[in-house]
Protein backbone atom coordinates (compact mmCIF):
# COMPACT_ATOMS: atom_id res chain seq x y z
CA UNK A 1 0.00 0.00 0.00
CA UNK A 2 2.64 2.48 1.13
CA UNK A 3 4.61 1.69 -2.28
CA UNK A 4 1.49 2.24 -4.01
CA UNK A 5 1.15 5.49 -2.41
CA UNK A 6 4.77 6.58 -3.32
CA UNK A 7 4.37 5.61 -6.58
CA UNK A 8 1.22 7.94 -7.14
CA UNK A 9 3.42 10.59 -5.32
CA UNK A 10 6.31 10.31 -7.71
CA UNK A 11 4.00 10.60 -10.68
CA UNK A 12 2.46 13.62 -9.23
CA UNK A 13 6.07 15.60 -8.74
CA UNK A 14 6.87 14.13 -12.47
CA UNK A 15 3.96 15.40 -14.32
CA UNK A 16 3.99 18.80 -12.23
CA UNK A 17 7.59 19.12 -13.33
CA UNK A 18 7.08 18.08 -16.82
CA UNK A 19 4.16 21.01 -17.17
CA UNK A 20 6.42 23.70 -15.63
CA UNK A 21 8.77 23.00 -18.13
CA UNK A 22 6.07 22.83 -20.99
CA UNK A 23 3.54 25.97 -20.14
CA UNK A 24 5.91 28.52 -17.82
CA UNK A 25 9.16 28.38 -19.45
CA UNK A 26 7.51 29.80 -22.96
CA UNK A 27 6.28 32.62 -20.34
CA UNK A 28 9.45 32.61 -18.44
CA UNK A 29 11.70 33.03 -22.00
CA UNK A 30 9.11 35.79 -23.12
CA UNK A 31 9.40 37.42 -19.88
CA UNK A 32 12.93 37.83 -19.91
CA UNK A 33 13.04 38.84 -23.35
CA UNK A 34 10.74 41.72 -22.92
CA UNK A 35 12.81 43.41 -20.56
CA UNK A 36 15.91 43.45 -22.83
CA UNK A 37 17.06 46.32 -25.56
CA UNK A 38 16.53 45.89 -28.94
CA UNK A 39 19.89 43.82 -29.95
CA UNK A 40 19.97 42.04 -26.35
CA UNK A 41 16.43 40.86 -27.10
CA UNK A 42 17.39 39.80 -30.67
CA UNK A 43 19.96 37.32 -29.12
CA UNK A 44 16.71 34.90 -28.72
CA UNK A 45 18.66 33.75 -25.61
CA UNK A 46 17.12 32.78 -22.14
CA UNK A 47 19.66 34.80 -20.13
CA UNK A 48 18.55 37.76 -17.77
CA UNK A 49 18.90 41.04 -19.31
CA UNK A 50 22.06 43.57 -18.36
CA UNK A 51 19.76 45.97 -17.74
CA UNK A 52 16.15 46.19 -17.01
CA UNK A 53 13.78 48.32 -19.88
CA UNK A 54 10.32 48.22 -18.27
CA UNK A 55 9.72 51.24 -20.88
CA UNK A 56 9.37 48.70 -23.28
CA UNK A 57 5.77 48.06 -22.23
CA UNK A 58 4.67 51.90 -21.98
CA UNK A 59 6.22 51.86 -26.15
CA UNK A 60 3.81 48.69 -27.11
CA UNK A 61 0.84 50.33 -25.42
CA UNK A 62 1.98 53.98 -27.31
CA UNK A 63 2.60 52.20 -30.44
CA UNK A 64 1.49 53.11 -33.95
CA UNK A 65 -1.12 55.65 -32.35
CA UNK A 66 -2.25 53.90 -29.43
CA UNK A 67 -3.69 50.92 -31.48
CA UNK A 68 -3.12 48.52 -28.44
CA UNK A 69 -5.80 50.71 -27.01
CA UNK A 70 -7.82 50.30 -30.03
CA UNK A 71 -7.52 46.38 -30.09
CA UNK A 72 -8.53 45.58 -26.81
CA UNK A 73 -11.59 47.80 -26.86
CA UNK A 74 -12.66 45.94 -30.49
CA UNK A 75 -11.71 42.68 -28.59
CA UNK A 76 -13.88 42.84 -25.78
CA UNK A 77 -16.46 44.13 -27.65
CA UNK A 78 -16.56 40.95 -30.23
CA UNK A 79 -16.23 38.52 -27.59
CA UNK A 80 -18.51 39.64 -25.28
CA UNK A 81 -21.77 40.04 -28.12
CA UNK A 82 -20.16 36.89 -29.41
CA UNK A 83 -20.89 35.54 -26.13
CA UNK A 84 -24.20 36.74 -26.02
CA UNK A 85 -25.47 35.53 -28.76
CA UNK A 86 -23.50 32.07 -28.32
CA UNK A 87 -25.21 31.56 -24.99
CA UNK A 88 -29.00 32.19 -26.03
CA UNK A 89 -28.91 30.23 -29.40
CA UNK A 90 -26.79 27.53 -27.97
CA UNK A 91 -29.00 26.98 -24.83
CA UNK A 92 -32.17 27.04 -27.03
CA UNK A 93 -30.85 25.18 -29.96
CA UNK A 94 -29.47 22.11 -27.31
CA UNK A 95 -32.67 22.39 -25.11
CA UNK A 96 -34.76 21.93 -28.42
CA UNK A 97 -32.37 19.10 -29.60
CA UNK A 98 -32.09 17.32 -26.39
CA UNK A 99 -35.82 16.84 -25.67
CA UNK A 100 -37.24 16.58 -29.44
CA UNK A 101 -36.57 13.17 -30.88
CA UNK A 102 -37.76 13.42 -34.43
CA UNK A 103 -36.73 13.19 -37.83
CA UNK A 104 -36.39 17.12 -38.50
CA UNK A 105 -34.35 17.00 -35.32
CA UNK A 106 -31.94 14.52 -35.86
CA UNK A 107 -31.30 15.89 -38.94
CA UNK A 108 -30.47 19.51 -37.79
CA UNK A 109 -28.41 17.71 -35.07
CA UNK A 110 -26.38 15.62 -38.00
CA UNK A 111 -25.94 19.60 -40.13
CA UNK A 112 -25.17 21.67 -36.73
CA UNK A 113 -22.62 18.42 -35.36
CA UNK A 114 -20.77 18.50 -39.00
CA UNK A 115 -20.14 22.16 -38.06
CA UNK A 116 -17.33 20.53 -36.08
CA UNK A 117 -15.38 19.18 -38.71
CA UNK A 118 -15.89 21.28 -41.59
CA UNK A 119 -13.86 24.28 -41.64
CA UNK A 120 -14.71 27.66 -42.70
CA UNK A 121 -14.55 28.62 -46.42
CA UNK A 122 -12.70 32.36 -46.79
CA UNK A 123 -13.43 33.42 -50.16
CA UNK A 124 -17.30 32.73 -49.64
CA UNK A 125 -17.68 34.04 -46.21
CA UNK A 126 -15.96 36.99 -47.66
CA UNK A 127 -17.88 37.33 -50.38
CA UNK A 128 -21.27 36.69 -48.44
CA UNK A 129 -20.45 39.61 -45.94
CA UNK A 130 -19.62 41.73 -48.72
CA UNK A 131 -23.17 41.58 -50.32
CA UNK A 132 -24.69 42.27 -47.02
CA UNK A 133 -22.50 44.98 -46.61
CA UNK A 134 -21.13 43.54 -43.26
CA UNK A 135 -17.51 43.01 -44.45
CA UNK A 136 -14.67 44.83 -42.07
CA UNK A 137 -17.46 45.56 -39.83
CA UNK A 138 -17.54 44.00 -36.03
CA UNK A 139 -21.11 43.25 -36.55
CA UNK A 140 -20.37 41.33 -39.48
CA UNK A 141 -17.02 39.86 -37.39
CA UNK A 142 -19.31 38.64 -34.32
CA UNK A 143 -21.61 37.07 -36.98
CA UNK A 144 -18.52 34.73 -38.25
CA UNK A 145 -17.72 34.10 -34.80
CA UNK A 146 -20.55 33.07 -33.72
CA UNK A 147 -20.97 31.08 -36.63
CA UNK A 148 -17.98 29.20 -36.17
CA UNK A 149 -17.82 28.70 -32.33
CA UNK A 150 -21.92 27.57 -32.11
CA UNK A 151 -21.90 23.87 -32.97
CA UNK A 152 -19.35 23.18 -30.01
CA UNK A 153 -21.86 25.41 -27.74
CA UNK A 154 -24.93 23.67 -28.86
CA UNK A 155 -22.57 20.29 -28.34
CA UNK A 156 -22.14 21.45 -24.44
CA UNK A 157 -25.28 22.43 -24.07
CA UNK A 158 -27.08 19.53 -25.26
CA UNK A 159 -25.46 17.19 -22.89
CA UNK A 160 -25.96 19.08 -20.14
CA UNK A 161 -29.68 18.95 -20.92
CA UNK A 162 -29.67 15.52 -20.19
CA UNK A 163 -29.16 15.67 -16.59
CA UNK A 164 -32.42 18.08 -16.18
CA UNK A 165 -35.56 15.73 -15.03
CA UNK A 166 -38.38 16.35 -16.93
CA UNK A 167 -40.60 16.53 -14.38
CA UNK A 168 -39.70 19.78 -13.83
CA UNK A 169 -40.74 20.52 -17.16
CA UNK A 170 -44.30 19.15 -16.79
CA UNK A 171 -44.79 20.83 -13.35
CA UNK A 172 -44.16 24.00 -14.97
CA UNK A 173 -46.55 23.26 -17.44
CA UNK A 174 -48.95 22.54 -14.92
CA UNK A 175 -48.58 25.86 -13.51
CA UNK A 176 -49.50 27.75 -16.81
CA UNK A 177 -46.00 28.12 -17.78
CA UNK A 178 -45.73 28.94 -21.83
CA UNK A 179 -42.81 27.96 -23.70
CA UNK A 180 -40.66 31.26 -23.21
CA UNK A 181 -41.66 30.84 -19.79
CA UNK A 182 -40.59 27.57 -19.40
CA UNK A 183 -37.27 27.75 -20.77
CA UNK A 184 -36.53 31.08 -19.14
CA UNK A 185 -37.80 30.59 -15.87
CA UNK A 186 -37.17 26.78 -15.25
CA UNK A 187 -34.55 25.36 -17.52
CA UNK A 188 -31.98 28.09 -18.19
CA UNK A 189 -30.75 29.24 -14.57
CA UNK A 190 -30.26 25.06 -13.91
CA UNK A 191 -27.82 25.73 -16.67
CA UNK A 192 -25.24 28.04 -14.57
CA UNK A 193 -22.59 25.01 -14.58
CA UNK A 194 -22.07 24.80 -18.41
CA UNK A 195 -23.13 28.49 -19.11
CA UNK A 196 -19.81 29.26 -17.04
CA UNK A 197 -17.83 26.95 -19.12
CA UNK A 198 -19.36 28.29 -22.73
CA UNK A 199 -18.41 31.75 -21.00
CA UNK A 200 -14.76 30.93 -20.32
CA UNK A 201 -13.92 28.95 -23.55
CA UNK A 202 -15.66 31.09 -26.06
CA UNK A 203 -14.23 34.12 -24.98
CA UNK A 204 -10.60 33.08 -24.42
CA UNK A 205 -10.88 31.53 -27.85
CA UNK A 206 -12.78 34.69 -29.55
CA UNK A 207 -10.51 36.98 -27.98
CA UNK A 208 -7.20 35.06 -28.61
CA UNK A 209 -8.44 34.72 -32.12
CA UNK A 210 -6.18 35.81 -35.31
CA UNK A 211 -6.89 34.62 -38.65
CA UNK A 212 -10.65 35.39 -38.35
CA UNK A 213 -10.03 38.67 -37.81
CA UNK A 214 -6.69 39.30 -40.19
CA UNK A 215 -9.50 37.99 -42.86
CA UNK A 216 -13.08 39.27 -42.37
CA UNK A 217 -11.82 42.66 -40.13
CA UNK A 218 -8.65 43.79 -41.84
CA UNK A 219 -7.76 47.80 -41.07
CA UNK A 220 -5.90 49.79 -38.13
CA UNK A 221 -8.98 50.61 -37.17
CA UNK A 222 -10.89 47.49 -36.92
CA UNK A 223 -7.45 45.42 -35.35
CA UNK A 224 -7.56 43.40 -33.08
CA UNK A 225 -5.29 42.09 -30.12
CA UNK A 226 -3.74 39.54 -31.82
CA UNK A 227 -3.17 41.71 -34.81
CA UNK A 228 -1.21 44.06 -32.78
CA UNK A 229 1.93 41.79 -33.27
CA UNK A 230 2.50 42.73 -36.73
CA UNK A 231 3.48 46.75 -34.73
CA UNK A 232 7.13 45.32 -34.26
CA UNK A 233 7.33 41.90 -36.84
CA UNK A 234 8.33 42.88 -40.31
CA UNK A 235 9.83 41.60 -43.63
CA UNK A 236 13.40 43.25 -43.00
CA UNK A 237 13.30 43.71 -39.17
CA UNK A 238 12.19 43.01 -36.03
CA UNK A 239 12.06 44.30 -32.49
CA UNK A 240 11.35 41.21 -30.52
CA UNK A 241 12.05 43.00 -27.12
CA UNK A 242 8.80 44.76 -27.94
CA UNK A 243 6.71 41.90 -29.83
CA UNK A 244 7.10 40.02 -26.62
CA UNK A 245 6.31 42.39 -24.35
CA UNK A 246 3.00 42.66 -26.68
CA UNK A 247 2.54 39.02 -26.34
CA UNK A 248 2.15 38.99 -22.42
CA UNK A 249 0.34 41.75 -22.33
CA UNK A 250 -2.35 40.57 -24.66
CA UNK A 251 -2.46 37.41 -23.19
CA UNK A 252 -2.67 37.89 -18.94
CA UNK A 253 -5.96 38.91 -19.39
CA UNK A 254 -7.39 36.12 -20.54
CA UNK A 255 -4.43 33.40 -18.44
CA UNK A 256 -5.73 35.16 -15.26
CA UNK A 257 -9.38 33.95 -16.63
CA UNK A 258 -8.69 30.98 -17.73
CA UNK A 259 -6.84 30.23 -14.14
CA UNK A 260 -9.72 31.44 -11.84
CA UNK A 261 -12.50 29.40 -13.49
CA UNK A 262 -10.51 26.39 -14.63
CA UNK A 263 -12.61 24.08 -11.94
CA UNK A 264 -15.96 25.67 -13.34
CA UNK A 265 -14.80 24.39 -16.65
CA UNK A 266 -14.46 21.16 -16.05
CA UNK A 267 -17.36 20.88 -13.70
CA UNK A 268 -19.61 22.01 -16.83
CA UNK A 269 -18.16 19.69 -19.34
CA UNK A 270 -17.72 16.48 -16.97
CA UNK A 271 -21.42 16.83 -15.84
CA UNK A 272 -22.97 16.52 -19.31
CA UNK A 273 -20.52 13.72 -20.21
CA UNK A 274 -21.07 11.71 -17.27
CA UNK A 275 -24.95 11.94 -16.98
CA UNK A 276 -26.13 12.84 -20.89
Amino acid sequence: MKKKKLLTICGDVIGMAACLVIFVTPFLYMLVNSLKGTKEANLMSLSLPEEIHLENYLEVIKANNYMLVTAFKNSLILALCSVILLILTGSMAGYVLQRRNDRTTRLANVLIMSGLMVPPAILPTIWVLQGLHLYKTLLGMTIVEVALNIPFTIMLYRGFMATIPTELEEAGFIDGCSRIQLFSRVVFPLLKPVTSTVIILNAVSIFNDFTNPLYFLPGNANATVQLTLYNFKGKYASSYNLLFADVLVITIPMLVLFIFFNKRIIDGMVAGAVKG
